[in-house]
């Protein structure tokens, strides 16, 4: 988690921030950058892995009052054309050969001041190409040079004389006088807007032909969200209350909302949102996954109807998050929702930021520009001066680390909302037990007598397919991944051996390819293996499988969880996707088939993420009105981890955690950095790692404040066919590691090997 006292600006003159001659991709013989005080040079942020910005002449014919920064350009660079954001307007250039830039896509900037400032930041911090950032920040459709107004229509807004009149002044024209309030209360509103609220092209026309009223060219809004009816706000517990009382609106703070599963804390969501509004700003809630967007947009658009809320995610069509992006960065969206890199949309009157599962792993961009969403979230709400609300029921070490030492403030939900009560956890040991294909009898039992009583059960099983592993019973062969360090997932039903990492497929064999034996056998079980012993065992009832292959397709979460949310008796069975913020109050029990995946990891932090998922998953028992039971299979029922999280919970299993991580000097206690290198050849993988070490001891030598690890394999150490390798560096401050990193990347850039990949990843969140 970033400390906020630090900020890495650009300097000028520094090496970080200069245009070298020596890559010539922005130079063209005989055409000269003028000199004289009149020369006008565009700094261009170009999407290439490269830390530095480019200078380019204007498009030849444009005039220079045409130009503002913020806008996109096709620019040549090296062979190619490419789709480039204008940074700033100089005078003067280190380069005396300039080539012009080729065409204007925008005439509006799409990116204003603030915005800019805040991915230069992120462009700093995580030691990222900033062209890169950029094009991070643009949906795809706009990242290909597609124009913004192809996706303009009209916007309706008052004249100075609309404005003077009061809402009452059109009383005998009641139409006209509602389209008059609402431009009066609302200000300006597209034609989209305006026919979802049942606003004529007659009334429009008749407000202009007065001269009250004007129409001129916008961003699309995107199409109202449907949901269910308008649905008042629940009157808050007094907890509820409190913490909403404890958030302000008008200055930037960071709070962690900590509340137990089912504690309303999507209601206090709402509520900071409702303040937000009713003060003319937006409102920006992050989730961890596409899955999660559709029920929140729902719950969202029933009780704010007459709000624009545009949703930002990798789910929709390229059309469609342009136009909600836009929709965004034009101001005219009150509330927006997305994932990860939903932050690093231009927000021009932000006023309060929320990130739902504060903890979810997937908020940290694991390749290309490795970014922190959540982080990123905090400096956001700084730059804009708005609060920052992180909420979870099993907070990140580093934001509780981070409430604990009083840098962020600590708001509590410790009781489930109505009338649900925590459920009643059980633990059920497996050793010596007969299994039914990972399930004990007792376990069995328990789901037929559930499924009985007419309520519903959901088993979480965090491995998709049939089985994890085919093996030949008489010569012990394994079908690996001819790519990476790990095995082949068998997929019974489609009858595929499938890698979960590099996405490698092949036929399901019949025999042993190496002793041609017929005695095959699958090893483990995953959620499709459960899937047909439950479907068989319980055939009277529906079972809903959960994972990524049931949910490929748009909305699919959705569908499946259907026939759940109405309340009729089945079996739930997935993965994680299945732990995260869905609200089903039918379910009364829930069983986690295998409880110790994550207690013997080599990843110092797999035991925060066991704890993490386990609280989640038994969160989903007993939400509503009926008791909620979880039962836990383990192998090794007296771990201590494990028997602290569920005798005292996830808040005392958490500061165990901050403790042990203090004693191994890990963090949250010190900033940590990787330096990642991956190659087809792993010798030169380590021989790059091993360099950049030798280089940054050099400038900064083993200390007690700053230590090397490494080269060390990565825990996956060979994916897609290349091995990975990376070198640890701690510190005590971030401002010891942030100038170290420049550093080494002007360093790393000038590396010979082309066939090599490298990466800093700051506040690593995975040693995969």
């Amino acid at each position: 988690m970033l400390s906020l006292g630090i900020r890495w600006g650009r300097e000028a003159g520094t090496e970080r921030n200069c245009y070298h001659a020596a890559f010539g991709l922005a130079v063209r013989e005989g055409q000269l950058a003028d000199q004289g005080a009149k020369a006008v040079i565009l700094r261009m942020a170009v999407p290439v892995p490269l830390r530095r910005l480019f200078d380019y002449l204007p498009p030849e014919g444009l005039a220079p009052s045409d130009l503002i920064p913020g806008q996109r350009l096709w620019v040549p660079f090296a062979n190619r054309k490419l789709v480039a954001v204008l940074v700033d307007i100089v005078s003067d250039s280190p380069l005396e050969q300039l080539k012009p830039a080729v065409e204007l896509i925008d005439r509006q900037p799409l990116f204003d001041g603030p915005s800019r400032d805040f991915l230069h930041w992120a462009a700093d911090y995580y030691q990222a190409p900033v062209g890169e950032i950029y094009a991070a920040a643009l949906p795809v459709a706009l990242r290909k040079g597609k124009p913004a107004d192809h996706w303009a229509e009209q916007w309706l807004q008052l004249t100075v004389e609309g404005k003077g009149l009061p809402e009452s002044a059109l009383a005998r024209a009641p139409r006209q006088q509602a389209l008059l309030q609402l431009l009066l209360r609302r200000g300006a509103q597209s034609r989209t807007q305006l026919k979802a609220q049942g606003h004529t092209t007659a009334t429009i026309r008749a407000l202009e032909e007065r001269g009250l009223a004007e129409c001129s060219i916008g961003p699309t809004v995107p199409p109202p969200i449907s949901s269910a009816e308008s649905s008042p706000a629940p009157e808050l517990n007094p907890e509820q209350q409190q913490v909403l009382e404890a958030i302000p609106t008008d200055r930037f703070t960071v709070s962690l909302l900590e509340g137990t599963t089912g504690s309303g804390k999507t209601e206090v969501y709402l509520r900071l949102m409702e303040r937000v509004l009713a003060e003319g700003r937006q409102a920006l809630l992050l989730v961890p996954e596409i899955g999660l967007t559709p029920q929140t947009l729902r719950r969202i658009a029933a009780r704010f109807p007459d709000r624009s809320i545009a949703a930002l995610h990798s789910g929709l069509a390229e059309g469609e998050r342009a136009q909600a992006w836009l929709s965004a960065a034009a101001g005219q969206a009150d509330i927006v929702i997305g994932t990860r890199s939903a932050v690093l949309t231009p927000l021009p009157r932000l006023g309060a930021v929320i990130v739902d599962e504060e903890h979810d792993g997937s908020f940290k961009q694991q390749d290309g520009v490795r970014y922190s969403a959540r982080d990123l979230a905090v400096v956001l709400g700084r730059n804009a001066g708005a609060p920052v609300l992180l909420g979870s029921a099993t907070p990140s070490l580093e934001s509780l680390h981070n409430a604990l030492t009083g840098r962020y403030q600590h708001l509590r939900l410790r009781n489930r909302a109505g009338n649900a009560r925590p459920p009643q956890i059980h633990i059920v040991p497996t050793l010596g037990q007969p299994l039914e294909e990972g399930f004990t009898p007792q376990v069995l039992r328990h789901i037929g007598d559930t499924l009985s009583r007419g309520e519903q059960v959901l088993v979480f099983i965090n491995r998709r397919g049939f089985a994890p592993a085919l093996a030949c019973d008489d010569c012990g062969w394994l079908a690996d991944c001819p790519h990476c360090s790990s095995k082949l997932t068998m997929h019974r039903r489609i009858r595929q051996l499938r890698c979960h990492h590099c996405d490698y497929r092949r036929a399901l064999v019949d025999s042993c390819p190496q002793c041609h034996s017929r005695s095959l056998s699958a090893l483990g079980g995953g959620t499709e293996r459960s899937e047909e012993l439950l479907g068989q065992r319980f055939a009277d009832y529906p079972v809903i499988r959960v994972d990524r292959d049931t949910t490929a397709s748009k909305q699919a979460l959705d569908r499946l969880l259907a026939p759940a949310r109405e309340g009729e008796p089945c079996l739930l069975l997935g993965t994680q996707m299945l732990a995260k913020g869905h609200h089903l109050p039918r379910v009364t029990l829930v069983v986690i088939q295998d409880a110790d995946g994550g207690l013997f990891s080599a990843d110092f932090r797999a035991p925060e993420r066991t704890g993490q998922l386990l609280e989640q998953v038994a969160g989903r028992a007993g939400r509503g009105d009926l008791p909620g039971r979880v039962l836990v299979q383990s192998r090794y029922p007296q771990h201590p981890l494990l028997q602290l999280l569920l005798e005292k919970g996830y808040g005392a299993f958490a500061r165990q955690l901050l403790r042990d991580r203090a004693v191994a000097q890990l963090p949250p206690h010190r900033a940590m950095a990787l330096v990642r290198a991956e190659c087809e050849e792993p010798r030169w993988a380590e021989e790059f790692l091993e360099a950049a070490r030798a280089q940054m001891q050099a400038l900064a030598p083993p200390s007690p404040q700053l230590s090397y690890l490494g080269p060390v394999p990565a825990l996956l150490e060979r994916k897609s066919g290349r091995f990975r390798f990376y070198v640890q560096v701690t510190a005590e401050r971030r401002g010891q590691l942030q100038p170290l990193l420049a550093r080494l990347c002007q360093w790393a850039e000038g590396y010979k090997n082309r066939r090599l990949r490298w990466a800093v990843d700051m506040d690593a969140q995975e040693l995969s």
